[in-house]
Parts: structure tokens; sequence; C-alpha cells
């Protein structure tokens, strides 16, 4: 019996091989015979979702003549094909008003140019085996579009007749092709997302703030007489910012390539291989490959960089920072510095007036090219301690970098380890190059050379030093480079006598990812939180709590936080109190277990959960929408005396699974009970006088900022105080950064652009009143956002694009009032949000090479109305005493 089985499996094998040698494999052309056939090639660009008035666009039609030049006698799939354009006509891709029609009494050659419409004609060859382009045969004298047009054009001969998935070349590149075939017809589906081409371009590094591109590609050949009748082919590119997905953009290609009719031709060439019958026919014929080649455009009429500058600056002055006129013109500068000389840059960086010169280095950083960190290299001096804002905007556009590389961490440095004039522009530098530690760790250079230099920089850095400013700085740099190995650094540091020291620890840690919250870590933030060992201060304690709750804690953990209120001191008490109520109200992670723990009346019962004082948290939603969550978080402590211990303001993104620390704004004080006659807390009766402001925006974290340090500070201070706030962030900020080029099957290129663009001035301050008995915080964020999106066909002698953008003008002030006269204090915490606008643009446009263009715009404006966002209702009974008290 097993016999016959194998016998009968070879017998089957045989007849399948059999017949698989004379089956085609792919499109095979019959000798002495001319096809002719009619090819139209399109490409559209518009709005995701298009618009009434038809894309911008053009139509390439002809006529196109295909014949056998030559096939390998002991194969009939391997051929050599001979392919010429003629009669071509080139026309707008949707109907045009003769007013808005730039083509109007223009002929081919007038277009394309003598020499070009000569070289499009000029015939050109396939090899094709088995239904797969071996080779294309063209003239390397011919500008890159005419070879990338013809290659879009033979990659239409390529098609297997069987179904299946294989990888093959062919204009778009090397790439994943999925056939499907059925009765004469076979369908092409194209994985775009798998195409390896030389074209390089970049992304922002965070997904919230990013650009997500959707691609298709589907070919559809109708086959007859075992050669190709039609294809019809489509592909389509729609790109979005994620954040806001109305701002879209989307390139549509097609190509229609019709059997018209046959003619008899004449015999085909002799000849051993495919390179000797192509050297026969014309010795100028090269194999030039199949994949596209890099197309040079050429801007003419463009001005230059200098010119661009003159007419961008008054945008770009202070008074203009808080429009949307600023970042729109910190976009434009940015897309024309990346195209200019390291000379040219320095000209406009030595031109600008004292005032604009910050925004320009805004600009000039973020372009993030080879020149323009050249230019700056050389234009700043950081031995100089006159230009320390000059210094620190450029570290902080070093910092906001959407792609930056090794060679700019390098810049930093070597700049860290020269001379630097100013100890807080040092501290600056070190704490930046964490942030692009991470950044360049983000995109798998973790173990370049120069970051391997830095991160043992980093990570030795707060055991090499016993100065507390430089171990803190290092502490900063570890918090903003997220290094796994930094966390038993941060672990150690948790536990420090220095209360600086274990809040920068502790905070670190809670940006880190659950899973990376070994036990060791957790045991230690207990021993913290719990004062195991030693006593803390409620700051400290504070945070220590903060990681617990966030990092998944078990049913003991949670039910030991529940246990130890009403043991805390009076103020922090009711922090935790309000701690746990926002978690099980918003719903976070740590609410399941916290439920669970609060079914025991021990843990959960009237006296724990009565506890009376001014301390809070809240979270909340500043927004949501189908595309991006914002959420908020406002948490207060305060001392015991009623003045103010900390203040944290968080402000969160999330989209699509990925999370964006968008903003933190912390403010803390201490050791100010004497000037009240007050009694400190425990463990903070030693403390110096002190109050301070650190940022953390867009991930990024900034150098803290000092209000005072030391009584004689404060009391100079106190008597000097004007009531402005003091400046923390100031500047221009590139966000979104994505520039990719599109290859479109039919030969033609699409760049991409999409850059988004922040004026933002954040600023806070701290005012007591010994008079009044009153202290009043406040953080101050406004801010002008613009993002736009411009696709752009290019084709030498004709151009059309379309640019979606949308901008608006903010602002956030968040303000704490306490009045400490009395026991308990009245404390009232306002969180407003003015009317603002937002205004969305869309913009198509045709352009030839002549200068004749067309351009249409459209516009929609809203306004969102400023509301105050809401916290508990505790602090709506409070501010309400607040204010009727102060008439």
């Amino acid at each position: 019996m097993l016999c016959t089985i194998i016998v009968f499996l070879l017998c089957a094998a045989s007849c399948v091989s059999t017949s698989a040698k004379g089956a085609a494999l792919g499109p095979r052309l019959n000798n002495n015979q001319l096809y002719k056939f009619s090819y139209i090639t399109e490409v559209l660009v518009d709005k995701a979702r298009g618009s009434k008035e038809g894309s911008a666009g053009y139509r390439i039609s002809s006529d196109v003549d295909v014949h056998l030049v030559w096939r390998d006698p002991s194969s009939k799939d391997d051929q050599l094909i001979q392919l010429m354009i003629s009669n071509v006509r080139i026309n707008h891709a949707s109907k045009r008003s003769e007013k808005k029609n730039i083509l109007h009494g223009s002929t081919t050659e007038s277009l394309l140019g003598k020499a070009k419409l000569a070289a499009l004609t000029k015939p050109f060859m396939v090899h094709l085996r088995n239904g797969k382009v071996k080779a294309f045969y063209s003239y390397w004298a011919e500008s890159s579009t005419i070879k990338n047009l013809k290659r879009g054009l033979a990659s239409l001969l390529q098609v297997q007749l069987n179904t299946g998935k294989v990888i093959e070349n062919d204009v778009s590149g090397r790439c994943t092709v999925v056939y499907k075939a059925e009765k004469g017809q076979v369908t092409r589906t194209k994985m775009l997302e798998t195409c390896k081409t030389t074209e390089t371009g970049f992304t922002t590094h965070s997904q919230v703030l990013g650009v997500s591109r959707k691609s298709t590609s589907v070919t559809v050949f109708t086959l007859e007489d075992g050669f190709i009748r039609s294809a019809v082919a489509e592909e389509t590119h729609s790109l979005a910012v994620n954040s806001h997905r109305s701002t879209a953009a989307k390139v549509v290609s097609r190509q229609t390539f019709t059997l018209v009719g046959t003619e008899t031709q004449l015999l085909e060439a002799a000849g051993k291989d495919v390179p000797g019958v192509v050297k026969s026919i014309d010795a100028k014929l090269a194999a030039v490959g199949i994949v596209a080649e890099k197309v040079k455009s050429k801007c003419k009429g463009c001005p230059s960089l200098f010119e661009h500058w003159q007419a961008q600056q008054k945008q770009l002055e202070p008074a203009s920072l808080s429009k949307a006129t600023a970042p729109r013109s910190f976009l434009a500068l940015i897309q024309t510095i990346r195209k200019a000389t390291k000379d040219e840059i320095t000209k406009v960086l030595k031109s600008a007036s004292k005032s604009s010169l910050p925004q320009v280095v805004d600009a000039v950083t973020s372009s993030q090219t080879t020149a323009s960190l050249d230019a700056m290299l050389e234009f700043l001096n950081f031995t100089d301690t006159k230009s320390l804002v000059l210094q620190e905007r450029f570290l902080y556009a070093c910092g906001f970098s959407s792609h930056p590389n090794e060679r700019m961490l390098q810049a930093l440095l070597d700049i860290s380890k020269g001379e630097i004039g100013s100890t807080d522009i040092k501290e600056s530098v070190v704490i930046i190059m964490g942030a692009l530690v991470r950044k360049l760790c983000q995109k798998g250079g973790c173990n370049l050379p120069t970051v391997m230099q830095v991160k043992k920089m980093i990570l030795d850095g707060p055991g090499s030093t016993q100065v507390e400013s430089e171990v803190q700085m290092y502490l900063l740099a570890l918090k903003n480079s997220l290094l796994p190995e930094a966390i038993p650094i941060f672990t150690k540091y948790a536990e420090s006598e220095v209360g600086a020291y274990s809040t920068i620890a502790l905070t670190a840690l809670q940006r880190y990812n659950v899973d990376l919250m070994t036990d060791e870590v957790k045991q230690t933030m207990n021993r913290v939180y719990h004062q195991n060992r030693r006593i803390y201060e409620k700051n400290v304690r504070a945070a220590a709590a903060d990681v617990i709750l966030s990092s998944n804690p078990s049913y003991i953990e949670a039910k030991n936080l529940l246990l130890s209120i009403g043991n805390l001191p009076h103020e922090m008490n009711k922090y935790m109190l309000s701690k746990i109520q926002d978690i099980l109200r918003f719903q976070m992670p740590a609410s399941k277990v916290l439920r669970q723990a609060m079914k025991d009346m021990v843990s959960h019962n009237y006296n724990r959960f009565a506890k009376v004082g001014s301390s809070s948290a809240f979270s909340g939603f500043m927004a949501q929408s189908a595309d991006v969550t914002s959420t908020y978080s406002l948490d207060i402590l305060y001392s015991g005396s009623g003045i103010m211990r900390r203040s944290n303001m968080n402000i969160y993104g999330a989209s699509k699974g990925a999370m964006l620390h968008g903003l933190q704004v912390a403010i803390e004080a201490q050791g100010l009970e004497s000037l009240i006659a007050a009694t400190p807390d425990e463990g903070e009766q030693d403390l110096d006088s002190f109050a301070g402001m650190s940022a953390l925006l867009f991930d990024v974290q900034l150098r803290p900022v000092t209000f005072f340090k030391g009584y004689s500070d404060l009391m100079s201070k106190m008597f000097s105080m004007s009531g402005e706030p003091m400046n923390v962030v100031k500047g221009l900020i590139l966000l979104t950064d994505h520039s990719e080029v599109i290859q479109l099957q039919s030969g033609l290129k699409a760049s991409a652009e999409f850059q988004g663009g922040l004026a933002i001035d954040i600023s806070g301050g701290m005012e007591i009143s010994l008079w009044y008995r009153e202290s009043k915080t406040s953080v101050n964020n406004r801010g002008a956002l613009v993002v736009t999106g411009n696709v752009t066909v290019d084709l030498d002698f004709m151009r059309a694009g379309v640019e979606v953008s949308f901008e608006t003008e903010a602002s956030l002030d968040f303000i704490t009032t306490v009045q400490f006269s009395e026991y308990p204090f009245l404390v009232c915490i306002q969180m407003d949000k003015s009317t603002f606008p937002i205004s969305e643009y869309l913009s198509k446009y045709e352009s030839l090479s002549s200068g004749k263009s067309v351009l249409t715009k459209k516009s929609r404006k809203q306004l969102v109305p400023g509301s105050e966002f809401p916290l508990h209702q505790e602090n709506s009974n409070m501010c309400k005493k607040v204010f009727d008290s102060s008439w």
C-alpha cells in the first residue's frame, strides 16, 4: 500500500512539473506583431476628503507602440521588449475654466521643451523574464524626470500570472507584492509600506505630534491571447496630522494602459543574449535600473535666505510672538534655511536686530542641517556672559529637535568640555544632552560612539561630585534620558537626605514605563513614604506616594497607603485623601485595587475620609476628540502654617495609545514659616528659605528657575517685588516635523512637508504680603500654534500642490491665592482658559516653469469660548469666601 502511494505521488509531481514547463509565467508577446496602446497617467493633489472645486494636478496622455525585439530560443518567457511613446498631450487632471487654465494656448513642445520631448519619445527597452523586469534600458543623458516617466510605463509590463506573494523591483523600489489571479484577470496589490528606495526622510519622534500616512496601490490587469489587453492602476497616499486629523492631504496617481490595435511588425533581432542585442540596435542604450532615481528640484525666482528674512523679520519681533503670524513665519524661515549655506545663515544671524535675534536662533537651530549647526556653533561664544539668552535658546531648540543626529550631541559634548561663562548654561548643556540621548536611543542609536560617551558621563555624574547643583544637573540629565540603567541611581537618590535630590529622583521614576518598576524600586518608594528609616519632607513623601500609585500598586501597598491617612501631618492627610479620591473619580489604573482595599472598614471609614485641609489633587479633561484626548492635573500641597509647599500642574496629550507629557510646571517653596511666626512641619525645621519653579515641556525637562534662595535673598526680593512674573520659557518651538518623498508608480514623485510651530511664553511668579497675610502664585501660559502640511508634485516644467493648515492663539492661567490670616486658611485655585480662535486654511496651486500660475484658497474660522476649568466643589466654595473677603 505504501509503495502504491509513493508511486502515485511521484507520477502526480511529474505531471505537474510537465504542465508547469509549458504554462506562461508572465505576459508573452507574439512574434512579428506591433501592439498599439493608449497610455494615460495622471496625478491629483487635494485635501484628504476632496473638495468641490476639484483637485490640482495634471494628466499626460500618449500613444505607445510595443513590440518584441528578441526572445531566448530556450525560454518563451525571456523577452526583450521595445516601447516607444508618441503623440504626447498634457492637460489639467480636472476641468478648468479658461481663466484658471494655465495650459490654455500651450503646446506639449512649449511646455516640455524640444529636447525633453524628443527624449520622451525616444524608444527604450525592457528585459522581461518570467513576467519580471530584469533590466531597463534607456539613455544616461536623459533627465531623471524623463527616465522616471519611462520607468513608470515599463513597470506596467511586470505581472505574474499565478496567485502568490513575492518581492520584486519596479519604479517604486523593492516592494512586497501580492498577486491574485482569476480567469483572464490579475490583480496586483503593492504593499507600499515595505518598499525600499534611496529616498530618505524624517519625522517627529513623538507619535502624538507626528504625521501618519496611509497608502494603497492596486493594479488590475486584463489579459488576452497571452498578453496585456489593459492595465489600470490607482495609488493613493493620505497624510494627516495625528493630533488634528482634519489637517490632511492626499495624492492620487492613476495609470491606464489600453490596447487599441495590432499591426504586423518586422522580424526579431538576432543575438545570443540581451546585452548584445541591445548594443547592436543602439550602442548608447544602457541598463539604467528600473528603480526611480532622485530628482533635484530647482526653484526658479525663489528669494534668497537674506531676502526671505528681510520680508519676515517684523513677524518675529517679541511683540508679535503671541500671534499666529510668528510661528507661520518661523516655519517658512526654517524651510528656506534648510536650503541655505553656512555663509548665508551666518549673514542673517549677524544682521538680525537684538530683539529678533533670539527668534532667529530658534529657527536656525530647529532647521537641523549641517550648515545651520555649523553657523550656530561659529556664531555663539559660550564664554561670553552677555549672550546667555541666545545660548539658552540654542540649547532648548536642540532639546526640542525633531530628528537630532549624533553630530548635534557631539557639539554639545564639546561645549560642555570647554570653557563656559555661566553656571546656568553649563547646567542646561548637560540637561539637554540627556534629552538628545533619549531621542537618539528611540531611533535605535543607543550604541553610537557619542551616545555611549554621554551615557557614561551622566550615569557616572551624580557620584563624581559633592557639589549640590552639579548632582542635580546630572540627575536632571538622567531624568531627560529615561535610560533604564538610571533606575538604580534614582532609587538610591530617592532616599537621599537632600530633599532636592529625592524630589528629582522620584519625579523621574514616575516617567518610566510601569514594567521597569522592580520590586526593589517599589520597596524603596514604600520606605520613603512610610518613613521606615528616616524622616522626610512632605513633598518628598507625596512624590513617593505618586510613584507607588502610578506603578500598579499591590493590594497591601494600597491598604497601607489608606491606613496611613490620619497619621500624617495635617495637610498631607488632606492631600493623600484628595489624591485617592481623584484616582477613584478619574478611574485611573490604581482605582481597581484601591476599591478592593477600601472594602475593609479599618482602612475606609469616616475617621480617615473626613479629614479637612486645603491641600488638593484634581484631574480633568481639557479636550476630548476622535484625534486626541488632553487631560490636566493640579496637585497642591500646603504646609501646616498655610504656606504653599508644592504646586504641580500637568497637561498630557494622548493619541492612539501614545502619550505626550505636554507640560509640567512645578512651584516649590520651603522655609517660609518664620515670616509668619509659624511652626514648621515634621522634618522641615532646618530648611533654608527657598522658592523655585521647574518646567517640563513636550517631554523635555528644562533647567529649574530659582525665585529666591536664603533668608536675605528672600527679604530683598520681597521688598523689591513688582508683581511681574518671572519668565521660564519663551521662544519658538518646532513641534511637528515630517518630510518625505513619495515615489509614485507612474514615475512621478510627490514631496510631503508637514511642520508645526509653537510660539510659547511660560512665566511664573510668587507674591507674599505680610500685611494682608496673603500669598499668590501664578503660572501664565501664552501660545500661538500653526501646523501646515504641503504636498507637491513637481515635473520640472509644471508643478501642482496643496497646502492644508490650521492655527490658533490661546492662553492658560493657573492662579493660587492663599489667605493665612486665620486657620483653617482660605485657598482658591483658578485655572482659566481665554476665548481663542481656530482657523483652518486650504490652498491649491498649479504653476508652469514660465511663471504662469493659478492659486485657489479657502478658509474656515471659529471661536472657542473661554472657560474656567472645573475643580472640586470644595475649591469653588473656598474661592467664594476668598473673593468675598477681599472686598
